[in-house]
């Protein structure tokens, strides 16, 4: 006979600790509810992190060591955080909050009640916990200096960038974990919070499925050190992410073959530029100012962490000597990140012993988007002093006529991009337009669970989505806490 699987009784159970999980479980505790956060990966210190190489870090920190891939042409990885703090401790910190139009867009597609008005408390109580700043250029980012220049120069808008950071030491690690704990990830903010509150956080605890009875879920079970475990939940808030909250639904049989049908994301190309004078780009933080000006068409620029590793990642699409030529040059070397909102959908398949399978297919207008993205690049490059650029693709240019002449016929589909943000996997909307939760993130048809990560968001953000899906997570625990008294 087999042995049955002890139960956990709990009032609200948080599957994810990464911005929206984090977020709903300190405002659950902050109300007096009994918390307890479930999160896949291991809880590594801000010592630990300080300890070990980037290159252990990425392994440790990252899903699959950062190589999830979203097949397709070209085929692209997709980076995500698995770890206590989630993806928050792996980005580089940047608060951005939803524009108003974009709220209002939403909104007029029906999912009313997230109008800047509605968000505005919450995202003043988290940019004051968190301590956001508009960090300005300056000492140690001479790439962002250069791209504030040449945007000025230009007559093109650009910004600060906008962070959660106390006593950045630009230690030039964002993206492999903060060593100095300046980022205030959720690993060293909101869940240490939630828990001298009395929230309990369990890593390394995978749940593999939801039971339900069709309109509640009656059980959550998962597995820990090869254990099986089982929870008997009050209510279930779900943040596994945008692509593990879709794949946990349809194992779970919820929401049909809504969840993971159209995932949204943004694609990131990069530019290494090469400089006359030294930039000693290793010595600053991830960046400091943004090109904000083609922000309205999806796009915008920024310098991204320089590191060996990351040049040589930049420039695999290119000759052994090329890379070899550049590393001997790294004082006079940046690298730029072009972040694009592209129309085409990511689309998840569940693939029994294999998880989630991702696949995508640029749209037409993206082609025409990424070249736009990567002329404008370059004309802002160029304008900053670049001397040589090393788009995504084996070329090398030199001057404004080869890069106009590169964006014109290249194509993108054959270039090396990547991603960092994806999200509405599991939008709120109506049914009739692809919604798959209501506008109080429930899955429709049920009552006591509610998603309240980046996959709940009604489309892709265009900015950095930490803010919004954080802003987001408060409101729908918010809301969940003044309803009624049962789940």
């Amino acid at each position: 006979m087999t042995a049955a699987v002890p139960a956990t009784h709990c009032d609200a159970l948080v599957i994810g600790s990464g911005a929206g999980g984090s977020a709903a479980a300190l405002e659950l505790a902050g109300a007096g509810r009994e918390v307890l956060v479930l999160e896949e990966g291991p809880r590594v210190a801000p010592e630990r992190i300080a300890r070990a190489s980037p290159a252990e870090n990425l392994r440790l920190l990252y899903r699959q060591g950062g190589l999830v891939l979203i097949h397709g042409r070209p085929t692209i990885p997709f980076g995500e955080g698995r770890c206590v703090g989630g993806t928050t401790v792996v980005n580089g910190g940047l608060f951005w909050r939803p524009p108003d139009r974009l709220l209002d867009r939403w909104a007029a597609a029906g999912v009313d009640g997230y109008r800047a008005h509605h968000l505005a408390p919450q995202l003043a109580d988290m940019e004051r916990r968190l301590g956001v700043t508009d960090q300005p250029p300056g000492a140690g980012n001479r790439d962002s200096l250069l791209l504030a220049r040449a945007a000025d120069r230009l007559g093109w808008h650009w910004a600060p960038a906008r962070r959660v950071v106390r006593g950045c030491a630009h230690a030039n690690r964002c993206v492999t974990g903060c060593p100095t704990g300046a980022k205030q990830s959720m690993l060293v903010s909101y869940l240490p919070a939630a828990e001298r509150l009395a929230a309990v956080v369990q890593p390394d605890t995978r749940v593999v499925r939801l039971e339900h009875d069709g309109a509640r879920v009656t059980a959550v079970h998962a597995v820990r050190d090869g254990r099986r475990l089982r929870f008997l939940p009050r209510t279930v808030f779900l943040a596994a992410g945008p692509v593990g909250s879709a794949l946990l639904l349809r194992r779970s049989g919820i929401g049909g073959r809504g969840p993971g049908r159209s995932i949204a994301f943004h694609v990131n190309l990069r530019t290494v530029a090469r400089f006359r004078e030294p930039v000693l780009a290793v010595e600053g933080t991830i960046f400091t100012a943004q090109l904000q000006e083609f922000a309205d068409r999806g796009v915008l620029v920024m310098p991204g962490n320089l590191t060996p590793g990351s040049l040589a990642a930049a420039l695999a699409a290119h000759p052994t000597g090329t890379v070899d030529r550049m590393l001997a040059q790294l004082d006079r070397v940046a690298v730029y990140t072009t972040q694009v909102r592209v129309r085409a959908a990511a689309r998840l398949t569940a693939v029994p012993g294999l998880g989630a399978v991702l696949r995508h297919r640029l749209a037409d207008e993206d082609v025409g988007l990424l070249r736009f993205a990567f002329r404008r690049t370059a004309e802002l490059l160029l304008a900053a002093g670049a001397v040589e650029l090393l788009p995504p693709a084996p070329v090398t240019l030199t001057g404004a006529g080869p890069a106009a002449d590169f964006a014109r016929r290249s194509r993108p589909e054959t270039w090396d991009l990547l991603s960092v943000h994806a999200m509405a996997s599991c939008p709120m909307g109506p049914p009739a337009t692809g919604g798959v939760c209501d506008a109080g993130g429930r899955p429709y048809g049920f009552t006591n669970l509610r998603l309240c990560d980046a996959s709940v968001l009604p489309g892709a953000t265009g900015v950095s989505p930490q803010e919004t899906v954080m802003g987001f997570a408060h409101l729908i625990a918010a809301r969940y806490l003044e309803g009624p008294a049962v789940g």
